[in-house]
């Protein structure tokens, strides 16, 4: 079963602006996936049509096979969402915002209070639930959000950008939890500007671009289509210039550091070869890290281009 299935969405909004083009996208139960797009690309409106906020022009959405429209109550029920921004009252403690969602879906007071408890443990706030959440990091704040769209136990999480703004050490506890989250069966959409986040974390990936879904895939064919790898390089001295070597591009990051792009067709041994026949020796080496950013950007490009061409 799919736990989300879209079908022609669309949304005009009063002004004219069409933020939806007729989008679909299924995300199968269990799934850990990445929904990616710039700045007013349309994840937000699909988040918030998904959601219920938003009220969709035209088209369908069904979480596990409920319509958002015709079985609304029990699409909710399935669903959690953790927004971008902080909306709950600050002066609550952790464990009365958790114990107030449980109220808004009916859930008895006795279980309630059992589900607040092991929500706040799995996000690793039991020992913080009596305090005032304005109190809180952001870090914390941002797990109290998770914690409270847990509460009601729903099959469907979406996470929009759950760790922006936070520290890199909290960014990974979070990424543990998630994953965590993920391995009990819940299913889980993410977006992020972290796409770094979403490579070590998704198995499939939809990419939206100006209201329409332009990439759609497994997270592992989507990486295999990256055909050049980018490598940072320390050098022992600066460089006045920076050399021209064929078949490599090169960009000088500092005068000491310069990033190169290799075609897989091509050889690391050659670019040394050519690399110390030009007097320059390399300290050390690293791989650029964040490959899916890299396919993001000229994929979006290629799509500008066709569109320009057209």
């Amino acid at each position: 079963m799919n736990a989300l299935s879209i079908r022609n969405l669309r949304k005009t909004y009063a002004n004219g602006f069409e933020a939806l083009k007729g989008i679909d996208l299924d995300v199968k139960q269990g799934d850990f996936f990445a929904l990616l797009g710039a700045n007013g690309a349309g994840k937000s409106t699909a988040i918030g049509i998904i959601s219920s906020l938003v009220n969709a022009s035209s088209g369908s959405v069904k979480i596990f096979g409920h319509d958002i429209k015709s079985d609304s109550a029990l699409a909710k029920s399935c669903l959690g969402l953790v927004p971008q921004e902080i909306n709950f009252n600050q002066f609550d403690t952790a464990k009365r915002i958790v114990l107030n969602q449980a109220g808004y879906y009916g859930i008895p007071r006795k279980l309630a209070l059992q589900r607040m408890e092991t929500c706040l443990k799995q996000v690793d706030l039991w020992d913080k639930r009596d305090v005032i959440s304005r109190r809180l990091s952001g870090g914390m704040k941002r797990r109290v959000m998770i914690a409270r769209a847990m509460v009601h136990a729903p099959k469907l999480l979406i996470l929009d950008e759950p760790t922006a703004g936070v520290d890199i050490e909290i960014r990974r506890a979070m990424w543990q939890m998630m994953e965590e989250l993920n391995a009990q069966g819940t299913t889980i959409i993410l977006t992020t500007h972290y796409l770094e986040e979403a490579e070590s974390l998704c198995r499939n990936i939809a990419i939206i671009d100006q209201g329409s879904i332009i990439e759609h895939s497994d997270m592992g064919s989507f990486l295999k289509r990256l055909h050049i790898d980018h490598f940072v390089l320390d050098l022992a001295q600066p460089l006045a210039q920076l050399p021209i070597f064929q078949g490599y591009s090169l960009k000088q990051i500092s005068p000491t550091i310069i990033e190169v792009g290799i075609p897989k067709s091509h050889d690391l041994n050659d670019l040394f070869q050519q690399l110390s026949a030009a007097n320059i020796h390399v300290i050390s080496m690293k791989n650029k890290s964040n490959r899916l950013e890299q396919l993001f950007v000229d994929l979006i490009e290629n799509k500008t281009q066709q569109k320009d061409a057209a």
